[in-house]
């Protein structure tokens, strides 16, 4: 499968109300691993930043005078993220400024050019709820180093959040294999389906039940007899499955 992680820059908080996107990074994902076939754009938004958002990313219009509009790259970015799936932090935010910008040009939306967009953001708040989920946040919470985000840049936050996505979804890959990691940085996905095996069922032994019925009569002393495994093995009739 093929992925883009993707992040924008903004003149302010609000398409609706005339803010523009000032830059665009890309971080190309294929069978979850970095090809770094990415992709990268400054952009003229033809207005001042806010000042509260000059805070965040730093980027002047003076920086930003000489840099192509919006127009002289949309084709480029829609044939690049084309059938991709695409993978953004608060992907409201983000899909909103594209969709205010295609819409100038009098394009469809950008979720008619892409296969899926995945919001890392509502994916951490299920995972964390009650705690901060920021990209910095997960960051130091999964183990990635955000040690050079002193300012917000859309390239950067892309790659951080490629490492991010990559740590929230370890361990959920299909039961398909890729066989050649060669083949999957070039596009080509050769892969075996696990599903035609029949897998040996391996039982445990009386010494790993025996470990696993202590294991269960601790918890349900320590719970006052309100072990979950307990009440459903209850409702279900059936015996405990060591």
């Amino acid at each position: 499968m093929r992925q883009i992680v993707l992040d924008t820059e903004t003149t302010g908080l609000s398409a609706e109300t005339g803010d523009r996107i000032i830059e665009i990074g890309c971080v190309e994902l294929v069978g979850r691993k970095l090809t770094g076939n990415n992709r990268h754009w400054y952009l003229n938004p033809e207005r001042e930043s806010h000042e509260d958002a000059l805070k965040v990313h730093g980027i002047t219009s003076e920086f930003l005078r000489d840099k192509p509009k919006f127009a002289a790259v949309a084709d480029e970015l829609l044939e690049y993220v084309g059938g991709a799936e695409i993978i953004i932090h608060n992907a409201a935010f983000d899909v909103g400024f594209l969709n205010k910008e295609l819409e100038l040009l009098g394009k469809p939306g950008f979720r008619n050019f892409v296969d899926n967009v995945i919001d890392t953001f509502a994916m951490a708040k299920e995972m964390y709820p009650g705690k901060r989920n920021s990209l910095d946040a997960l960051c130091d919470r999964l183990g990635v180093d955000n040690s050079g985000r002193t300012l917000h840049g859309a390239l950067l936050d892309a790659e951080l959040l490629a490492d991010v996505y990559i740590n929230l979804t370890r361990g959920q890959e299909a039961l398909l294999m890729d066989v050649s990691p060669q083949d999957a940085v070039a596009g080509i996905q050769t892969r075996v389906d696990l599903r035609q095996f029949t897998l040996p069922v391996l039982l445990a032994s009386e010494q790993e039940a025996a470990a696993h019925e202590e294991m269960l009569a601790q918890l349900d002393k320590a719970s006052g007899g309100k072990t979950l495994w307990r009440i459903q093995t209850r409702e279900s009739g059936s015996a405990p499955v060591a």
